[in-house]
C-alpha cells in the first residue's frame, strides 16, 4: 500500500506488476536537433555533454547490451524481479523511424522487461514513432516522456529550448489515445521564473491529461552557459528548503491520481556539479519534501481543479 501523501512511481508499478520494477537507463548514441545544428548547436543552457544521461554509450555502444548488463547489476543491486527500458540520453525519438523501432525493440531482451521508456523533446515525434509506440503498447507498459521545463515563451527562448509550449500541447494531442502512457518534464529554478510563473506552468500541464510527471532541480554543470551565468552572478540557485516548498506547491495542483516520477534531479556526473551541493543530497531532499507535506498537512491533489 502506498502510504505516501503522493503517487510516487515505485508504488505504481509495484500496483501493476507485483513486485518491484527497475528503470534500467540506456545511451543510445543518439543526438538532439539542439545539438546537431537543426535547430543551434550547444544544447540548452544547462545540458551537459552527456545530454543528462549516464554516457554509457561511450563504453557499450550496443544498447542491449547495455540492458542486459543493467538488469544484472541493478536487478542484484534493488531485488528487481522486472525492468523498464529507459531511453534516457539526449533526443531518443530523433532519427529514421525504421531505425528507432529495431533499436526500440532490441531491448526487450526477454519477459523481465516489462516495459520501455522513451525520453524526447515535444517537436521531435513523428506519426511513424508513434505508431511503433502504440503497436508496443499492445503487448508492454510503453511510456513517453515529453520535456517541456517551463510553459513560458521567454523562459524557453532564453534556455535556448528551441521549442515553444504548443509544441508540447500539440505532442500530447497526438500521442493521447494511442495506448501510450505520457509523461511530462519541468524544471524548477529556471533563471527569471518565480514562483508565480513556475506553479503557473505546473497547473497548465496538470490540465492536459498526463498521466505521469517528472519535477527537476536546476542544477549548474561545468562547461554549460549556465555555468557562466552562474559564474557572473546573473543566476542564483534555489536553496533546498525553497525547492522543497515549491515541489510541495507544486504536488498539490496535480491530479491525485498522476504518477510522480521524479521530485529532484540527479547531477551527472556528481563530479561535474558546480552548484547547488545540495543537489548531491538527494536523499535529505526526499525526506524534507515528504516532511513538508506533513507539516502543512497536505498532499497531491489537494489544490488541483479539474478543467
Amino acid at each position: 500500500m502506498n502510504v505516501k501523501p503522493y503517487r510516487d512511481l515505485n508504488s505504481f508499478l509495484r500496483e501493476r506488476f507485483g513486485c518491484r520494477v527497475q528503470k534500467i537507463p540506456l545511451d543510445a548514441g543518439l543526438t538532439c536537433p539542439n545539438r546537431d545544428g537543426t535547430k543551434r548547436t550547444g544544447g540548452c543552457i544547462y545540458c551537459g555533454e552527456r545530454g543528462s544521461g549516464t554516457g554509457a554509450h561511450a563504453f557499450v555502444p550496443d544498447a542491449r547490451e547495455q540492458m542486459i548488463s543493467g538488469m544484472e547489476r541493478l536487478g542484484a543491486r534493488y531485488k528487481a524481479k522486472k525492468f523498464i527500458a529507459y531511453f534516457q540520453s539526449y533526443t531518443n525519438t530523433y532519427g529514421p523511424p525504421d531505425k528507432l523501432g529495431e533499436l526500440y525493440r532490441s531491448v526487450l531482451v526477454d519477459e523481465r522487461v516489462v516495459g520501455i521508456s522513451i525520453g524526447t523533446r515535444p517537436d521531435c515525434v513523428s506519426d511513424e514513432i508513434l505508431d511503433t509506440l502504440e503497436a508496443m503498447a499492445g503487448e508492454r507498459m510503453v511510456w513517453i516522456e515529453y520535456g517541456l521545463q517551463s510553459s513560458h515563451k521567454a523562459t524557453l527562448e532564453m534556455i535556448r529550448r528551441g521549442h515553444e509550449y504548443e509544441d508540447f500541447v500539440e505532442a500530447v494531442r497526438r500521442t493521447r489515445d494511442r495506448g501510450i502512457l505520457i509523461c511530462g518534464h519541468i524544471i524548477l529554478g529556471l533563471p527569471g521564473e518565480d514562483r508565480a510563473m513556475m506553479l503557473q506552468t505546473v497547473q497548465r500541464i496538470a490540465r492536459l491529461g498526463l498521466d505521469g510527471l517528472k519535477i527537476h532541480l536546476l542544477y549548474v554543470l561545468k562547461n554549460t552557459p549556465l555555468q557562466s551565468m552562474y559564474l557572473e552572478g546573473r543566476f542564483r540557485c534555489l536553496d533546498q528548503e525553497e525547492y522543497a516548498d515549491l515541489v510541495v506547491d507544486a504536488l498539490e495542483r496535480i491530479p491525485p491520481e498522476m504518477v510522480v516520477q521524479r521530485l529532484t534531479g540527479d547531477p551527472n556526473p556528481p563530479e561535474d556539479l558546480v552548484a547547488p551541493a545540495w543537489a548531491l543530497e538527494k536523499n535529505k531532499t526526499l525526506r524534507l519534501i515528504e516532511q513538508r507535506l506533513l507539516d502543512r498537512d497536505t498532499s497531491q491533489g489537494r489544490l488541483f481543479s479539474a478543467p
